[in-house]
């Protein structure tokens, strides 16, 4: 596999002088003034979505010299690297094999397959446990005792279920309530038990390791909730999503659903991590969800470059990022189901690409990820849109929006489109105003990705979409986008620090850590 850095390349230089001459006067009124065809040219269809990237700051030119530096950094071979279950996590020494989980249980091919022979070992695994857990879900949704679901874990073990229950809350049969703890902080787990009993609920505890510091420390604490609430059928009322049996069966857990070390936990929705999805909208509806990564995965292994949308999303955000100097990328879903999008795209990036040198270890001369953040609309045009439109920093917006919905209240959804339709054209076309205060500059780029229903295929392929374009930045950037030691050095001083809350040793703190730590301990 052959893996050049993007600005040792010699499109990065040419891009370099293509913008100099060109992008930083790049107005998309006089591009769309000038050439009927752009939308249609800079328009792509792929699984489920329909993107339209005719609103970003990018011509013909432009578009060929991104395409050559996917080329010349071998971007296509990182890929495919990927697929074949190569060791692309360096730093881990561990494939990186999230692809598989939505594999379907045939199809395995020597050559042009999604996935090689070599990998048929893991893939039975795979199924084995998807069979094992979509029973295990069917047998929870046929028990009508059990009318409350509450998953403790967090990061990937959280953010992931808990955006796919909200999204897919059509899907879901009634007299059932899903609740999502993550976080240490007790007043999270505290407001949900409060709400439920113990005979009608099932904790569902999400930790690889079974040593997930918040995870098991809110794990104990429902544990003895239940056992005050009277509850003794610890083996019926609690599972684990977890490789460590044994520390579960400890726990007093005897129903447990694994998954391997090449499933990085932002990328475990597809797992057992999956399960509160699975309980929510059933066994079939799960292999849907699966179905549309996997149609997604074969989009982005098969389609050539110019016509691949994980390829072109993740070219965009590389000239964003490292051209234009955007430092951030707002994510907007014009649909309520979709509340927790943002979020959890925040945690893929970052966690992902949040990184400071590249996979041999050498510092980067340049950025990498950039910050996401959002608000579903339209709530988020009366927060944070005055900025988009009138701050001074320009802010790519990406815009999600669903053409079919599933409620029939009249004349609400016609609204929320019109509203995404007009942000996305006010955005770009901006007014003129001499006094100032109601001037908008215009030519903010955003993108369109458009689901004709918001369903579990269309969300699983919206998913894959957002994990594979991360890829290709990262691909380009050079980094390690699977490994997140970054989140390690504050879990090992935060076990100190507790110890040093109960002793009240200051020795060797620095004098900020230590005053606080006093005031914490002071009556």
């Amino acid at each position: 596999m052959s893996r050049t850095r993007c600005d040792r390349t010699p499109a990065w230089g040419d891009l370099q002088a293509a913008f100099a001459a060109t992008g930083r006067v790049f107005d998309l009124r006089s591009a769309f003034d000038s050439d009927a065809g752009r939308f249609e040219r800079f328009s792509l269809s792929a699984p489920h979505v329909f993107a339209d990237l005719s609103k970003n700051l990018i011509d013909d030119t432009t578009h060929g010299l991104l395409l050559a530096l996917a080329r010349q950094c071998g971007v296509a071979q990182h890929r495919d690297a990927m697929f074949a279950g190569a060791v692309i996590n360096h730093s881990e020494q561990r494939q990186v094999l999230h692809t598989l989980l939505r594999h379907p249980a045939q199809g395995l091919e020597t050559t042009g397959g999604s996935a090689p022979q070599n990998l048929a070992a893991e893939l039975a695994q795979v199924h084995a446990t998807l069979d094992a857990m979509l029973a295990y879900a069917e047998a929870v949704r046929q028990d009508s005792a059990i009318t409350d679901v509450v998953n403790i874990g967090i990061g990937g073990s959280d953010l992931g279920p808990q955006m796919a229950v909200l999204a897919l809350d059509g899907f879901t049969a009634p007299g059932r309530r899903f609740h999502f703890v993550s976080n240490v902080d007790g007043h999270e787990l505290d407001a949900v038990l409060q709400r439920l009993q113990a005979p009608s609920t099932l904790f569902l505890i999400a930790s690889k390791t079974f040593t997930t510091l918040e995870t098991m420390t809110n794990a104990a604490s429902a544990k003895a909730w239940f056992a005050a609430q009277g509850g003794t059928d610890t083996a019926r009322h609690f599972a684990a999503l977890t490789t460590n049996v044994a520390a579960a069966q400890e726990f007093g857990i005897r129903t447990t659903f694994g998954f391997w070390d090449w499933v990085g936990g932002r990328y475990s929705i597809w797992s057992a991590i999956g399960l509160p999805l699975a309980i929510a909208i059933g066994a079939q509806g799960f292999r849907d969800f699966l179905a549309g990564a996997h149609a997604m995965d074969q989009h982005f292994r098969l389609a050539e470059l110019e016509h691949n949308l994980p390829v072109r999303l993740g070219l965009l955000d590389v000239w964003y990022r490292n051209f234009h100097g955007f430092a951030s990328r707002s994510i907007a879903p014009y649909h309520s189901a979709l509340r927790r999008l943002p979020a959890y795209l925040q945690q893929l990036e970052l966690e992902s690409n949040g990184k400071r040198v590249d996979a041999a270890g050498e510092a980067l001369p340049f950025a990498t990820a950039p910050v996401l953040w959002g608000e579903p609309g339209t709530n988020g045009q009366h927060a944070y849109f005055q900025m988009l439109h009138q701050g001074t920093a320009t802010v790519p917006v990406e815009f999600v929006a669903v053409k079919r919905p599933r409620h029939a209240l009249p004349g609400h959804h016609r609204l929320l489109l019109a509203n995404v339709l007009a942000q996305a054209q006010a955005l770009m076309l901006g007014k003129a105003d001499a006094g100032g205060h109601r001037h908008f500059t215009g030519n903010r780029p955003s993108t369109m990705l458009l689901l004709d229903e918001l369903s579990p295929a269309s969300l699983g392929a919206l998913i894959a979409l957002q994990e594979h374009r991360v890829f290709v930045s990262g691909s380009l950037w050079g980094i390690n986008s699977f490994d997140q030691w970054g989140v390690e050095l504050g879990k090992v001083l935060a076990r100190d620090a507790e110890a040093r809350l109960v002793s009240g040793d200051t020795a060797g703190l620095d004098g900020s850590t230590a005053g606080l730590l006093q005031r914490l301990r002071a009556p």
